[in-house]
């Protein structure tokens, strides 16, 4: 097996050569978030906005809530920017900044009128081919630590984006046109969205059907720990129902491949699950085996796990220990593994993609162009990926 340096090389050189002849289009949807970018306070050096030392780490936020129990506590977040956010727009704006066509469907309009655009999505809409509001956007809070987020949601206006909206604003017709000149989809946020699985219905039942030429589907759930296991299963035989009709990958995240092994029926360690590099490719095999789908991604903070029916491989990511964004990390990695498949490169490769991306965005705090992304991927060094 190749070392990671030269595997990294490979992805940049098939990527230069797919941009050359053009990116692949892709539709993304269907959410959309204004993310309030903070800190929480530890201490203040000075009342100036930035006069403060964060805490640093969500165990010690953790503990600071619970020496408050029995009592009280005021709690300082200071919000360094707002910027618009969702699993959706931060995929779709990834793909839209390496040159892809991206045509985006979902919550970004104005409060005032859903169908215009929201003017904190100006910079997002300027990297898409096109954009379509069909609702307002939700809100959310994303506490920033240096070693993870805490996303603190308010997802009321995400529920009016369902099926029947989409074919309201867009019209079938329409739908049918886009998702047929696209190479690859992007759907996100089902836990969040919950007129997601009406939409993945829709285009089982009204648009795969009548396409001769489907695109294959990246979904991420974003977190289903608030939902049932009993909705979970129920999303995964869908999901299982899609792959019969296109090839489907489910991107999962360390949290999100425990829920969804125990619920498929996998038997994971108690307390702290921890897998190494093998447990969790055979964790990735297992769940994509188990629902029956194209290709299942597991992506932890320092690497990524992906098995297809042929071949399985953890590669190891270029970890960050003081991030300057997290926020919007896996949405970057979900961007770069599927738009490594739909150029052709291999699973070693696409996994260096999306890890590759994803590490220049959190050390960036901006998302890469391609430039940026292919010297990133050239000069990464050290261990080689392990196949399952």
């Amino acid at each position: 097996m190749a070392g990671r340096d030269e595997v990294g090389r490979r992805a940049a050189d098939g990527l230069e050569r797919a941009a050359a002849a053009g990116l692949p289009a892709a539709l993304v949807g269907f959410d959309g978030f204004i993310d309030a970018i903070a800190r929480v306070v530890d201490y203040r050096r000075d009342m100036t906005p930035a006069g403060f030392e964060p805490i640093r780490t969500i165990a010690q936020f953790a503990a600071r809530i619970g020496a408050a129990a029995g009592k009280s506590a005021n709690i300082e977040v200071a919000i360094e920017e707002e910027r618009f956010g969702g699993n959706g727009p931060l995929m779709a704006g990834a793909l839209g900044r390496l040159g892809s066509p991206v045509t985006y469907i979902g919550a970004v309009g104005r409060e005032d009128d859903p169908r215009a655009l929201h003017p904190l999505y100006a910079e997002f809409a300027a990297r898409c081919r096109r954009v379509i509001p069909v609702a307002p956007p939700a809100h959310t809070d994303a506490l920033e630590f240096d070693d993870g987020k805490i996303m603190l949601g308010k997802p009321a206006n995400v529920q009016a984006v369902t099926w029947d909206r989409l074919k309201e604003v867009v019209g079938l017709d329409e739908l049918l046109r886009i998702v047929g000149a696209s190479r690859h989809m992007g759907i996100v946020n089902w836990t969040l969205a919950g007129g997601t699985e009406g939409i993945w219905r829709g285009l089982i039942e009204e648009v795969f059907p009548r396409l001769s030429a489907r695109p294959t589907v990246f979904i991420d759930l974003s977190d289903p720990a608030k939902r049932t296991d009993e909705d979970l299963r129920r999303a995964m035989h869908l999901l299982g129902r899609m792959n019969r009709l296109t090839p489907v990958t489910l991107g999962l995240n360390l949290s999100e491949a425990e829920r969804v092994g125990r619920v498929m029926g996998r038997l994971m360690a108690g307390g702290g699950w921890a897998p190494g590099p093998h447990e969790l490719t055979e964790t990735a095999r297992d769940i994509r085996e188990k629902i029956g789908l194209d290709c299942v991604v597991i992506h932890p903070r320092d690497g990524a796990s992906a098995a297809t029916e042929r071949e399985a491989y953890w590669f190891p990511g270029p970890f960050c220990a003081r991030p300057l964004l997290s926020t919007g990390a896996g949405d970057h990695f979900n961007a770069g593994f599927a738009l490594g498949r739909v150029i052709g490169l291999g699973l070693p490769e696409s996994l260096a993609m999306g890890c590759a991306l994803s590490g220049a965005y959190v050390r960036d705090g901006v998302s890469p162009d391609l430039a940026r992304l292919a010297s990133f991927l050239k000069a990464l060094p050290g261990p080689e990926p392990v196949s399952g």
